[in-house]
Parts: structure tokens; C-alpha cells; sequence
């Protein structure tokens, strides 16, 4: 039995989502494709580890495993998928630091 941090159990909505927004949903499933596919540019551990580092910021714990499980079966070290995640950590600081600048433009509006 695999270890989570989240009710895998919540996945079983999914297949109500899809009868919902039948449409809607079919376009998630599709794109959502696109991270595991094997032709393209990116060699499939490079887009399992980009998908890794997304999922990092995103905070998707789901996402997460799926792609840590992928990323590895696609020959990832775990030196890769920590990177991985300290490049997503790096961004995310980026980003609150440039939208702390924002809070200084919009408090100098006042």
C-alpha cells in the first residue's frame, strides 16, 4: 500500500466531472495528455520533470505523485526530481518578489 497525502478517493468525482461538462472535460483529458507523450522536441523525462516542477508550484498533490512516478519510470534520478522542485521553489519566490513590487506601485498610487 502506497503512502498519500491526499484522499485518492476524491478522484472518483472525476468520472461525474466528465458526465457534467462532458466537453469541458474531454478538453482537460486531451491536454492533460500532452505531458506523457513520447514524440516531440522534449524527451519524455524532461516533460515529466517540467510537469513535476508545474505541479510544484501549483501545489497539486495528485499531480505530483503522477509525475514523480513518471518522471522516474522515465529514467529520472532522484537528483532530477529535487531540482526539479527547488527550480518550481526558486520561480515561485520570483514571482512573490515581483509581486511585492506591484504592492509598492499600487501603494504609491494612494
Amino acid at each position: 500500500m502506497s503512502e498519500h497525502y491526499h484522499d485518492v478517493g476524491d478522484l472518483r468525482f472525476l468520472k461525474e466531472m466528465g458526465k457534467l461538462a462532458p466537453t469541458e472535460f474531454n478538453a482537460w483529458l486531451n491536454l492533460d495528455k500532452i505531458v506523457g507523450r513520447d514524440e516531440g522536441a522534449i524527451p519524455r523525462k524532461y516533460r515529466e520533470l517540467i510537469a513535476l516542477a508545474v505541479a510544484c508550484t501549483t501545489q497539486c498533490p495528485y499531480c505530483i505523485e503522477v509525475h514523480t512516478k513518471a518522471a522516474k519510470a522515465a529514467g529520472a534520478s532522484r537528483e532530477e526530481i529535487t531540482e526539479s522542485s527547488l527550480l518550481a521553489a526558486a520561480l515561485r519566490a520570483g514571482g512573490a518578489a515581483t509581486h511585492g513590487a506591484m504592492a509598492l506601485k499600487f501603494y504609491d498610487q494612494i
